[in-house]
């Protein structure tokens, strides 16, 4: 285990501060430092009090729970567990019979522009009519149900269906491939899989059913007894008579009434397989009251969630962002949020902005790499700059799934955000289940490129190997050092695997988060600088890739996106190879070397000579997944001059590999 140092600070430290305005301030949920401060203090002298207190306003309970937090199996944790719960419940039958009812739930907006909307009351039918099918089919408390679905509301009702009977979903992202399917029906013991014939992005119909299919023909999961098919398109897939249903089949005869079925604190909602790994899948486990309660005290507290407010995720329901910000918290929240079924540059690159300005949306929530794209998009095209449309609507915009570059966030808050609307920049993981690390609209200064503080009741600290704390502006391991609500209870059948990788003995019962972070000497504000085996050691000099990318990116006259790995050298140890994608054509030959040359030096200006890239290949793009993540583990594979062979059907744009491959 190796901390990454910041011993190379040099000039990535942001002097830049945004103060939020006097309105926002007056009119925020958590108002100014003062009620920020006062919430953690709160904390401080009543931890599970503090706790108790949210448990019970914030969350209807068919069972009250006595004890707050059992930490006698630590680190095996166990939040209200006596009480009983349930989940779809406190999304949608909370809300009858308040005004809530008959506003609208969710604004769904296909890949070609049609828009459908679903108001609570009918989101409340839809959802009994399939948990009534679902039982209907066998499929009972306990039982394991995987999800590979399109976005769109089914996508949600089956998820909200699932809990609304006890069954613990377990969603897989709809790009992801037939033997990653299969392995997570296997490891989960799933007895349905909830399928579409078809996903439709871009313009392009993708099978779903068809992998489905091929998943479970690689044999091991005689566990599925049932599929269900939505139909997506009018395009026809084989089904197996019997064991798969259509959709409308299903729901044949169903009623609309399905009373909520009581589970335990502890219930497993569901479990979420994080992805990019190696070897077997890891199914992190989640519960139902301690993590909807994040959910939802996220929701009101990152985003001052307001009832008029129209909120957009835009992440996908096959990962933690989309279970936390779009199938719970903006539910139980009682928010009106928007879904999108397509991919931000179809049919142009404006597509965001288009629809931010035609929902009205005040609170945008999308991720780094989103919106480095889409900076590239308006750089060489003026039709597709945001300045193009009204996003007057917008008061609160957000970043999630990875550090965000300040000038990224400075072009975020200036061209999206109009420099009115605070940029809240969200540090959390699949196992934190809902933001750790932000900072809050009406009380936090904001910082580009920084998280800035952990919300009330949450408790992180940097630390060395020996989980001693390290002083501010000098890097470590970023660590959680108390259980809270909404963390991860284990590793679906491997508390072994649990335990070594986020309790290791060394770290004394910290949650080890797997990210290297820094404070800040002035603030005390973290930064996180990457995944702990994301630092290279370069003679000896050790340096988090997000340092060297942020870089790189801050030659803002010149680069779009970079993604830095190392790769071994028999110098140095470790050599640094940067990834870039220029604001320009891809240079070749001796542009392509100039370029380079100019870049080495920015950097070395930036950080130190010795962060200065051995490697810089430029591309069209970088190898990303569907969501807009970047396969960091197959740049990794090129650096060392590797073939290919991990599995790339969740990209979106495979060829570049050839491209970067070729690019020496």
């Amino acid at each position: 285990m190796s901390a990454p140092s910041t011993a190379i600070e040099s000039n990535l430290v942001e002097n830049r501060v945004f103060p939020p305005s006097e309105a926002l301030v007056k009119a925020a949920r958590i108002s100014g430092m003062a009620g920020y401060e006062a919430l953690r203090a709160e904390a401080d002298r009543d931890f599970e009090g503090f706790w108790a207190r949210l448990a019970r306003e914030n969350l209807q309970w068919t069972k009250p729970f006595t004890r707050t937090l059992d930490e006698s199996n630590a680190p095996f944790y166990q939040w209200f567990a006596d009480g009983e719960l349930n989940a779809s419940a406190n999304c949608l039958d909370r809300h009858m019979g308040t005004a809530v009812e008959n506003k609208t739930a969710i604004i769904f907006e296909a890949d070609d522009g049609a828009v459908t909307k679903v108001t609570y009351k009918e989101l409340l039918a839809r959802v009994s009519q399939f948990a009534n099918a679902l039982k209907a089919h066998g499929v009972e408390k306990g039982d394991r149900v995987l999800i590979y679905m399109p976005m769109g509301v089914e996508g949600v009702v089956a998820m909200q269906a699932c809990a609304r009977i006890g069954a613990t979903h377990s969603v897989v992202f709809g790009g992801f491939s037939a033997k990653a399917l299969n392995e997570r029906i296997i490891d989960a013991g799933a007895v349905a899989v909830i399928t579409a014939n078809y996903q439709v992005r871009g313009g392009k119909e993708l099978p779903l059913k068809a992998i489905v299919d091929e998943g479970l023909a690689m044999g091991g999961c005689e566990c599925v007894r049932s599929i269900f098919v939505y139909q997506r398109t009018a395009t026809a897939c084989a089904m197996v008579p019997g064991r798969d249903k259509t959709w409308d089949e299903a729901l044949a005869g169903q009623s609309t009434e399905c009373p909520p079925t009581p589970v335990g604190a502890e219930h497993p909602l569901f479990i979420l397989y994080t992805s990019g790994s190696t070897g077997k899948p890891k199914g992190v486990q989640h519960s139902t009251g301690g993590y909807l309660l994040w959910a939802k005290l996220t929701m009101d507290w990152s985003f001052d969630l307001k009832p008029e407010d129209v909120f957009w995720c835009t992440a996908d329901i096959g990962w933690v962002t989309g279970h936390s910000y779009v199938t719970y918290g903006p539910l139980a929240a009682g928010a009106t949020e928007i879904i999108f079924e397509g991919i931000p540059t179809y049919p142009n690159a404006g597509r965001f902005w288009q629809m931010i300005e035609r929902h009205k949306c005040t609170v945008f929530y999308t991720a780094p790499t989103a919106i480095r794209s889409l900076i590239k998009a308006a750089d060489s095209d003026a039709a597709v700059h945001p300045k193009n449309w009204d996003l007057s609507s917008l008061r609160i915009l957000g970043s999630v799934g990875e550090p965000i570059n300040p000038e990224a966030w400075m072009w975020y808050y200036r061209h999206v955000g109009g420099e009115r609307c605070p940029v809240i920049d969200t540090w959390w993981q699949t196992e934190t289940g809902g933001h750790i690390m932000n900072p809050l609209p009406g009380a936090t200064p904001l910082v580009p490129g920084s998280c800035t503080l952990p919300l009330p009741g949450i408790y992180t600290a940097i630390v060395d190997e020996t989980g001693q704390e390290m002083p501010n502006g000098s890097g470590g391991m970023l660590v959680i050092k108390r259980p809270w609500p909404s963390m991860i209870r284990t590793i679906w059948n491997d508390p072994e695997r649990f335990k070594k990788s986020y309790f290791p003995d060394e770290l004394k019962g910290y949650y080890l988060a797997g990210d290297g972070a820094v404070r800040s000497v002035d603030r005390g504000y973290f930064r996180v600088t990457g995944r702990i085996d994301d630092v290279l050691n370069v003679s000896g000099h050790r340096m988090g890739t997000m340092e060297i990318e942020s870089a790189l990116v801050a030659k803002s006259d010149l680069v779009a996106e970079a993604a830095v790995v190392g790769r071994p050298d028999d110098l140095t140890g470790e050599a640094i190879c940067a990834f870039v994608v220029l604001k320009r054509p891809r240079p070749v030959g001796d542009e392509a070397k100039q370029i380079a040359k100019e870049l080495r030096d920015w950097v070395a200006k930036e950080i130190g000579p010795i962060a200065k890239p051995k490697d810089i290949r430029f591309g069209d793009n970088l190898p990303k997944t569907r969501s807009g993540k970047i396969m960091r583990r197959l740049l990794r594979s090129l650096a060392k001059g590797e073939s290919i062979t991990q599995d790339t059907s969740t990209l979106e744009n495979p060829a570049i590999l050839d491209q970067l491959a070729q690019n020496n």
